[in-house]
C-alpha cells in the first residue's frame, strides 16, 4: 500500500509542477538567454539565472564558477527536459557540502537545464554533458541553489 500511496503522491505532485510550468515561450526565451550568455562568456547574465535567495556566498561563488567554467565555448545543444522521478528525489534530497552543513534546493526543481558540448581538434575530440536543476520563482525560470538545511 505504501507503494501505490508513494506512487500516488509523486504523480500528485509532476501533475500540479506541469500546471504551474513555464510557457513554451517562456521556455525558449530562457534557453536563448542561457545560450547567449553562455557562448559570449557573458558572467553577469548567466549569474542573473541563478536563484540565490539564502544561499550563503560561498556556494554561490562555488556554482558560479561552476557555471562559467567554460563559458565562451560553443554549445552543440541545449535543451529543457523534464527530469526523471529519480532525478526529482535527488535534487530534492538533503546533501551534505564540503562546509560540512546539509543543504537542500532553495525551489523545487519542475525541469531539468541539459547542455552538451563537443570539441574536436587535432589530437581527438570529447563530448560533455551537463545537468541542471531548473525551477520557476514569480513566473520566471531560475537555476535554483542550496540553501542551508532548517
Amino acid at each position: 500500500m505504501k507503494t501505490s500511496l508513494a506512487s500516488f503522491i509523486a504523480a500528485i505532485c509532476l501533475i500540479s509542477a506541469a500546471a504551474h510550468a513555464a510557457s513554451p515561450e517562456q521556455e525558449k526565451s530562457f534557453l536563448a538567454t542561457y545560450q547567449k550568455a553562455f557562448e559570449s562568456n557573458d558572467q553577469a547574465a548567466l549569474t542573473s539565472l541563478l536563484h540565490t535567495a539564502g544561499s550563503p556566498g560561498e556556494i554561490i561563488e562555488f556554482f558560479v564558477m561552476m557555471m562559467t567554467a567554460d563559458a565562451g565555448k560553443k554549445l552543440t545543444r541545449i535543451e529543457l527536459v523534464t527530469p526523471s522521478q529519480e532525478e526529482v528525489e535527488k535534487y530534492n534530497a538533503p546533501q551534505e557540502m564540503p562546509d560540512g552543513k546539509v543543504y537542500v534546493m532553495g525551489l523545487k526543481p519542475v525541469k531539468q537545464l541539459v547542455i552538451v558540448m563537443e570539441e574536436k581538434s587535432d589530437s581527438g575530440s570529447s563530448k560533455s554533458t551537463s545537468k541542471l536543476p531548473v525551477a520557476e520563482k514569480d513566473g520566471k525560470l531560475v537555476i535554483p541553489l542550496p540553501v542551508p538545511a532548517k
